[in-house]
C-alpha cells in the first residue's frame, strides 16, 4: 500500500510539473465559465440604430428620447431620406432603423393614432426578433402617459419590416456561421495536428534533411487543405442555394477571394499552434478549447457581440472569425461589394501577416 501511495504522489507531482496540463485543468474551466457567463445573453444591450424622423415635432422627439434613454439602443445617426436606409444597413453600422411618419403629432390628435416603421436587419433572425420586441415594448410605454387624461386613447401603430431575411429563416443565419467554422476546423485544426504529428513521430527532421526548404515543407503540407477548404465551401454554397434556398446576392469572385484570405489566416493559426505543441493531443486541445470555443462564442455567430460586456467586445476584435463572418453575411445576404468590406478585409490582412511572421519565426526556432 505504501508503494501505491508513493505512485499516486508521483502522479500528482508529474501533473503539477506540466504547465500545459495545469493550464488545461484549472485555466480552461475558469475561461469557459467566464465566456459562457458573460457571452450567453438572451437580452440585447446598446444596439446601434438610426432614425428617420419625417415629422420633427414635439411628440416624435419625445418618442426618440424614450428609445435612446434606455440602455437597449444607441442612436448612431439621424437619416434625412429613404435612400439612406439601404446604405446604412449595407454598411453594417446599424441593426435597426425607425421611421416616423410626417405630421406624427397632428395625425395622432386628429385620428387618434400615429404610425412608425420599424426596419430590422434580419440576417440574424433571433437578434431581429429581440430588437422588434424591445422597440415595441418601449413604444407601448411611451403611450401610457399620453392617455392618462384622455377619454379616447392615442395609439402608435408600428409597421414591422425585416431586411435581408423577410421570412425569418434560421438557415440564413446558420449557413455563414457554418462556413466560418468549417474553414477554421479544416485549416487550423488539421494543419496543427498534421505538422505536430510529423514532429511527434520524428519524421520532421527527415524532411528537413531533404533538399526542400522549411518554407517549402510547410507550404506543401497546407496546400491540400486550401483546396479541400474551397471544395467544402463550394459544396455548402450549393446545398444552401438549391436545398435550403438561401440567396447569394453578392459577387462570387469577391466571396472566394475573401474566403481564400481567411483560409490563409486559419492556416497561419494552425502553424502557430503546431510550434507550441509537442504532441497531437496538445495541438487538438489548444485548437478545440482555445480556438474553436472563442470563435463560436465571440464571433457573433450565436450570440450578439453588442450585448456582451466591453472586455469581451474588445476580445472579440482579435478573433479573425468575427471579421470574416461579417464579410460572408455582407456578400451573401446583403450583396455588398468591397467598398463596404474594405475595413474587415484590411483587418484580416493585418492579422494574417502578423500570424505568418510569428509562425515562421517560432517554427524556425523550434526546429533548428
Amino acid at each position: 500500500m505504501k508503494k501505491f501511495f508513493g505512485f499516486v504522489i508521483k502522479e500528482f507531482r508529474h501533473i503539477f510539473r506540466d504547465k500545459r496540463t495545469m493550464l488545461i485543468l484549472f485555466g480552461m474551466p475558469v475561461i469557459q465559465l467566464l465566456l459562457f457567463g458573460y457571452a450567453i445573453r438572451n437580452e440585447i444591450n446598446e444596439v446601434k440604430i438610426a432614425i428617420l424622423d419625417r415629422s420633427n415635432d414635439y411628440q416624435s422627439q419625445q418618442l426618440i428620447d424614450k428609445l435612446i434613454s434606455s440602455d437597449y439602443f444607441i442612436l448612431v445617426v439621424r437619416l434625412n431620406s429613404d435612400r439612406e436606409i439601404e446604405d446604412i444597413f449595407r454598411s453594417g453600422r446599424v441593426k435597426e432603423v425607425i421611421v416616423i411618419e410626417p405630421q406624427f403629432t397632428g395625425r395622432m390628435l386628429r385620428e387618434g393614432e400615429g404610425h412608425i416603421q420599424i426596419i430590422a436587419d434580419a440576417s440574424d433572425p433571433n437578434m431581429a426578433q429581440m430588437m422588434i420586441a424591445y422597440t415595441s415594448s418601449i413604444v407601448q410605454e411611451y403611450q401610457i402617459p399620453l392617455n392618462r387624461l384622455r377619454t379616447l386613447p392615442l395609439t402608435v401603430v408600428p409597421e414591422i419590416k425585416m431586411r435581408y431575411n423577410p421570412e425569418m429563416k434560421s438557415v440564413y443565419f446558420f449557413v455563414p456561421g457554418i462556413i466560418v467554422i468549417l474553414l477554421t476546423l479544416i485549416c487550423a485544426l488539421m494543419t496543427s495536428i498534421t505538422i505536430t504529428r510529423e514532429k511527434e513521430l520524428g519524421t520532421m527532421e527527415v524532411l528537413l534533411a531533404s533538399p526542400l526548404k522549411p518554407i517549402q515543407i510547410i507550404t506543401g503540407k497546407v496546400i491540400p487543405y486550401v483546396f479541400l477548404s474551397l471544395i467544402n465551401t463550394t459544396s455548402i454554397l450549393i446545398i444552401a442555394r438549391y436545398v435550403f434556398h438561401v440567396p447569394f446576392a453578392g459577387s462570387y469572385v469577391l466571396f472566394y477571394a475573401e474566403a481564400l484570405l481567411f483560409i490563409v489566416t486559419a492556416l497561419s493559426l494552425g502553424i502557430l499552434i503546431s510550434t507550441v505543441s509537442r504532441t497531437q493531443q496538445i495541438a487538438m486541445m489548444i485548437s478545440l478549447a482555445g480556438l474553436m470555443l472563442p470563435m463560436i462564442m465571440l464571433s457573433g455567430f450565436v450570440f450578439p457581440v453588442a450585448s456582451m460586456p466591453w472586455p469581451l467586445q474588445w476580445l472579440s476584435d482579435i478573433v479573425p472569425a468575427k471579421w470574416f463572418l461579417t464579410i460572408v453575411k455582407g456578400i451573401m445576404l446583403k450583396g455588398v461589394g468591397f467598398g463596404y468590406l474594405w475595413k474587415e478585409t484590411l483587418i484580416l490582412v493585418g492579422m494574417t501577416l502578423f500570424l505568418l511572421t510569428l509562425s515562421a519565426k517560432k517554427f524556425k526556432i523550434r526546429l533548428e
